[in-house]
């Protein structure tokens, strides 16, 4: 249990470095692929490749912590 505690501590300061020091324009939800559609009074977002990028990114996270763990 420590050690999956320790690792998941990693990701989240890993995490929290991105979030400060990344670079602006390639910010979830703004990356090429993207669906927005913005109008007077309507505004549409829809992250197709944000959400494929997070979960190739989950899911090669939780492949290596189950990996380790055994």
């Amino acid at each position: 249990m420590g050690k999956i505690l320790i690792v998941v501590g990693l990701v989240c300061i890993i995490a929290g470095l991105v979030v400060l020091y990344g670079p602006k324009h390639l910010w979830p939800g703004r990356l090429p692929g993207d669906i927005r559609i913005e109008r007077e009074n309507y505004s549409f977002h829809f992250p197709v490749v944000t959400s494929l990028l997070l979960s190739v990114l989950l899911s090669l996270i939780l492949y290596f912590v189950n990996r380790w763990k055994n």
